[in-house]
């Protein structure tokens, strides 16, 4: 094991000729223990140099070159990887593609359709032929009004896969590709450009409301085009899939003989045994500050999902006691799950401009349930927001940072 606080000290990126250093400060817990933090830069900005099988859009997703990073310098290949708050799966995936077993929680059932299936993704001929054989029902009718984001006859081919989907499932029919085509299918819904069925709308991590898209439409002086779901689906496919080479695919499909994928509180993580667990990489939700149910209420629709009570069972908390109340039980599950030596890196992002930094109560509560806390590291890359981090000055354009709680189990 990497002795962690060495490495982020000296640790330099980008690898050009004038790489940036390390900036380090510290701070001191309740207890008076000094955890040192570390900022730089410690992975791209750029979301689309990670692999595209991951660009599968959800709300309040973090880049895949966060667990890129504790993945590749702090487990080796067969070990075991969690994520207890997994939305669309991104540390799962990275793992997966990284050769490491992979555990996933989410207490939204969206979060494993959405991920399962890209460890096993389909022979594009077998899919084509998957998707021709889906019967279209023209008669189809929804239970309620979706004129405003579909053209009746693109209304029709959704409601149709959607009815497909449901009775392979009744039937206990339920394949790899079946749930390949419904990840699809639930990623290309709604979105802003011709490569999602419906009109131009909010962005995919996002659904208008029926109303909102109304007044859209009418903004826009638009009119719901005809959109073929069976092509723009084997589309998002090739373009999923364009970029894997042989070892991502066998490792894909090692993990997905091995994978472990929960759907229910992180606090509460039934089959995954004691001390087994290498590294957890996660970010929990902060505060109120994302509305799941209101984004994902198509989502939930097309999968027969009551998005009311999902967000009923999200952690979701208004005050900071309450928040902290929570996440003393998750951690203390990932404690518990935690093999020896192995690591947390817990991710809270900036929550309310930065007036709020959770990773203060989050260190407290890893002290608390008995892990040792190794850093505060806190990636920093430039974007146009003002932001100022631990008094380190930052540079003109202004910075946006994950920060992450780093523990480690004695």
């Amino acid at each position: 094991m990497k002795n962690i606080r060495k490495f982020l000290k000296q640790f330099t990126y980008p690898p050009a000729a004038k790489p940036v250093a390390t900036k380090q400060a510290e701070w001191v817990s309740a207890a008076g223990k000094k955890i040192p933090v570390f900022v730089n830069e410690y992975w791209t900005a750029k979301q689309r140099q990670a692999n595209a099988l991951h660009e599968v859009s959800y709300r309040a997703c973090f880049k895949p070159q966060l667990p890129a990073f504790f993945i590749e310098n702090f487990t080796q290949p067969g070990e075991l990887v969690l994520d207890p708050f997994s939305g669309r799966g991104t540390t799962a995936l990275q793992a997966a593609l990284s050769g490491r077993r992979v555990a996933a929680n989410d207490v939204n059932p969206l979060s494993r359709m959405l991920c399962e299936p890209r460890l096993s993704p389909p022979d594009l001929a077998l899919l084509k032929k998957r998707l021709d054989s889906i019967p279209m029902q023209q008669q189809l009718k929804p239970e309620m009004d979706l004129s405003m984001f579909f053209e009746k006859k693109t209304l029709a081919e959704i409601l149709s896969i959607r009815a497909y989907l449901q009775q392979r499932l009744q039937n206990r029919a339920f394949d790899s590709i079946d749930a390949w085509i419904r990840m699809v299918a639930t990623n290309r819904l709604t979105g802003h450009s011709p490569g999602f069925f419906s009109v131009y709308t909010l962005p995919p991590n996002q659904a208008a409301s029926p109303a909102r898209q109304k007044k859209i439409n009418a903004d826009k002086q638009q009119q719901p085009p005809y959109r073929n779901t069976r092509d723009i689906i084997l589309r998002k496919s090739r373009q999923l899939i364009k970029n894997l080479n042989e070892q991502e695919v066998h490792h894909l499909q090692q993990a997905a003989v091995h994978s472990c994928f929960l759907t229910g509180d992180a606090a509460h993580l039934k089959g995954i045994k004691d001390n087994t667990v290498a590294l957890t990489v996660t970010s929990p939700p902060f505060l109120d500050v994302v509305q799941y149910a209101a984004d994902n209420w198509m989502r939930c629709w097309f999968n027969h999902i009551d998005a009311a009570q999902i967000e009923a069972g999200i952690t979701m908390a208004k005050t900071l006691p309450d928040w902290n109340r929570k996440m003393t039980a998750v951690i203390a599950e990932i404690y518990r799950v935690t093999q020896s030596g192995g690591l947390l890196a817990f991710e809270v992002g900036e929550v309310r401009g930065g007036k709020i930094k959770l990773e203060e109560p989050v260190v407290e509560i890893g002290l608390s349930v008995g892990f040792q806390c190794e850093a505060i590291m806190i990636n920093q890359q430039v974007f146009t927001k003002t932001s100022n981090i631990w008094n380190v000055s930052n540079n003109d354009k202004g910075t946006n940072s994950n920060r992450i709680v780093i523990f480690k189990k004695k």
